[in-house]
């Protein structure tokens, strides 16, 4: 798992902008050596009601990408618990058991990006935290 905090990054001028005078500014979630060599193979807004949770579970060949869009939750992979507002992301790689719990009395709203090595793995939920088949 990488966590990177939205508001401890600079915003700095995208690459193709004038650096003394850019249109667009850009804050580096994730760079190329984080993500894992494959194929993006989904990106899903998700809506997270508040007061619940996903099920806890580990992709066998997909790395995901959370970007958090508003609220506060608290993400639990593979035992390392963090909390995460918006603007945060979280890289989980494939095999670690995660699970997000929204914290809030309101809806979180994140974009999840998955990148899939194309091996057939599979996504397996879990029920104690640990892996099963």
């Amino acid at each position: 798992m990488k966590v990177v905090h939205g508001n401890l990054l600079k915003f700095i001028p995208a690459s193709h902008e004038d650096p003394e005078k850019p249109g667009v500014l850009k804050k580096i979630l994730a760079r190329k050596e984080d993500l894992i060599r494959g194929q993006v193979q989904m990106v899903n807004w998700s809506h997270l009601p508040a007061g619940s949770a996903f099920q806890s579970h580990y992709h066998e060949d997909m790395q995901e990408v959370f970007v958090m869009l508003n609220g506060k939750v608290e993400m639990n992979v593979d035992g390392k618990v963090v909390e995460l507002v918006g603007g945060d992301a979280v890289l989980v790689d494939p095999g670690e058991v995660h699970q997000m719990k929204n914290l809030c009395e309101q809806d979180v709203q994140y974009v999840v990006f998955g990148v899939s090595t194309e091996k057939g793995g599979k996504t397996v939920v879990v029920s104690d935290g640990g892996h099963s088949s």
